[in-house]
């Protein structure tokens, strides 16, 4: 049986999907957060937040991922990145999973990923829990009732949660499976509780389709001064790095805060919504993230609450460090109304260095900027995968390898190619430790990231002194006003000078150890700008 507002030739059954029992097609977030509470999926709290766990997924799952290896796709997917399923063994996947979803009650999104129309893809998402309908409609763009009547999805995700791979059946690795078919235009995501998987999974193909236009796909933040779309700064950095929290400045316009395409007619938000990290949400720091946590219909994901009164708490990890609110986009009060900017004046990318010798800014020329970018260092923090319970050194290429299907040299050069064709000036931002590394040091204090960045956003610190880096060789501003000098110098940060150049020196080789894969397919200046 089949509710709600649909392209009528477009039905489930119109996609060989049938047998199923009800169909809910497009509900409202009130409907939907309704059928969730209803069938005990989660909990009503405060201000009418869905509360809401995930079971033993509560993280991503990198490694059950995989892409079905076709003749289409042989020669254009990074293997040794994606993991290879037979086209064989996706079909009997997906027979087994349409045979699971025989007489269930499944809901349907059908929504737009990115905010330009010439260049957003119509995505339907089929879920079998009500609240992760409710989650990806919060996270991708909603078409108007007069779009749905004509929607025609270019890819199909099927999540169902309870349905079990068998690795020697479906040619995966554990009960938990997501396959992405570019041919059946199709991805199925089994197994796993965790809503991030289906947004995720929008980004990656997404990352696949968008550089044959030219467009660069940015794992991204993104936002503009006010009034002025064309003063555009985009912030590169994993989860963890404070992707979420420097875009949301108040003083500017949200435009994203994690995915964000860059095409020949500016930037544009793949989103409509955000996705935020709650552990440690500051109400003074955060203010319009934390007044998120009490909206009506945002999905509060693995956060220890009281049972009685609904009160969050921030701190408790015991669930998972990797707690997270969902919301859309028009909950922050500096959002964009378009989601679009300009071409990018300023590029920041966001390292959290657990090793505590890192500027907490350096300026970097472009060439550098492909380095850093093609290195994508970070420290993988809690929570944020499974298996992960402390900050990680790691080095992530174009700061989002999990959701890379092409090679990184695809994304490096299309990066370069817009600096060049658009100029700006780029940044590599360290919210990771000062003063020791991890275990020894202190976090980088924010009031000092704002500080530094509002500085570089503004203009005024490219007017300042800067020195070059003795061991990694970008520039650093010697001063910034608000900000202590001695911090803009890592090394007179720790105690044990000797113990600084250490770790610096670890560090080095660690990035030319990590590059060494890169050389033989990038040009001589970003050669000459490599580290070590």
């Amino acid at each position: 049986m089949d509710q709600g507002q649909v392209n009528p030739s477009m039905k489930l059954e119109d996609q060989g999907i049938t047998g199923l029992g009800y169909v809910y097609y497009n509900r409202d977030e009130a409907q939907l957060q309704d059928a969730a509470v209803a069938a005990g999926e989660g909990v009503t709290g405060k201000g009418g937040a869905f509360l809401v766990t995930t079971g033993k997924h509560t993280g991503r799952s990198p490694k059950d991922k995989f892409v079905v290896r076709t003749a289409s796709v042989e020669d254009t997917i990074w293997w040794e990145n994606n993991a290879p399923m037979a086209p064989e063994k996706f079909d009997v996947l997906y027979t087994d999973m349409l045979e699971h979803m025989k007489d269930g009650s499944y809901d349907v999104q059908d929504l737009f990923g990115g905010a330009d129309p010439a260049h957003r893809l119509d995505v339907r998402v089929v879920t079998e829990l009500a609240w992760h309908g409710l989650f990806i409609r919060h996270l991708l763009r909603r078409p108007q009732a007069a779009e749905l009547q004509t929607f025609v999805p270019e890819f199909t995700i099927i999540n169902c949660p309870t349905f079990k791979a068998d690795p020697a059946r479906h040619g995966c690795r554990s009960e938990t499976g997501i396959a992405l078919n570019m041919d059946a235009k199709l991805i199925l995501i089994g197994g796993t509780e965790y809503a991030g998987e289906n947004k995720k999974s929008v980004f990656s193909l997404l990352n696949y389709l968008l550089p044959e236009k030219g467009i660069m796909p940015m794992h991204c933040s993104a936002n503009h001064a006010p009034g002025n779309p064309v003063d555009t700064a985009v912030f590169f950095g994993l989860s963890g790095t404070g992707k979420t929290t420097l875009s949301a400045d108040p003083s500017r316009v949200l435009i994203g805060d994690d995915e964000h395409g860059w095409s020949d007619r500016g930037t544009f938000n793949f989103e409509g919504g955000c996705y935020a990290k709650t552990i440690g949400l500051d109400p003074k720091a955060e203010p319009e993230i934390y007044a998120t946590t009490s909206m009506p219909h945002t999905v509060i994901e693995n956060m220890i609450f009281d049972p009685e009164t609904f009160e969050l708490d921030f701190d408790d990890d015991s669930l998972t460090a990797n707690m997270r609110c969902a919301y859309p986009l028009n909950y922050i009060g500096n959002a964009s109304d378009t989601a679009l900017g300009g071409h990018p004046k300023n590029i920041i990318m966001l390292t959290c260095d657990a090793f505590g010798v890192l500027p907490p800014i350096s300026r970097l020329t472009p060439a550098q900027a492909m380095y850093h970018f093609l290195s994508g260092f970070t420290s993988k923090v809690a929570g944020t995968e499974r298996g992960v319970t402390e900050p990680e050194p790691t080095f992530s290429t174009c700061f989002g390898a999990p959701f890379m299907p092409r090679r990184p040299e695809v994304y490096g050069n299309l990066l370069r190619e817009k600096i060049a064709s658009h100029g700006a000036t780029c940044w590599l931002v360290n919210t990771g430790w000062t003063g020791g590394a991890y275990g020894t040091g202190s976090r980088m204090p924010i009031k000092a990231t704002r500080a530094l960045l509002a500085a570089a956003l503004d203009g005024t610190l490219v007017e300042n002194t800067f020195r070059k880096d003795p061991n990694f060789g970008f520039e650093v501003p010697m001063t910034c006003d608000g900000v202590d000098a001695t911090l803009l110098n890592p090394r007179d940060t720790w105690a044990d000078k000797a113990a600084y150049d250490a770790q610096a020196a670890k560090l080095v080789g660690m990035f030319s150890d990590n590059f060494e894969k890169y050389v033989p397919y990038i040009d001589d200046d970003v050669k000459a700008a490599a580290i070590g």
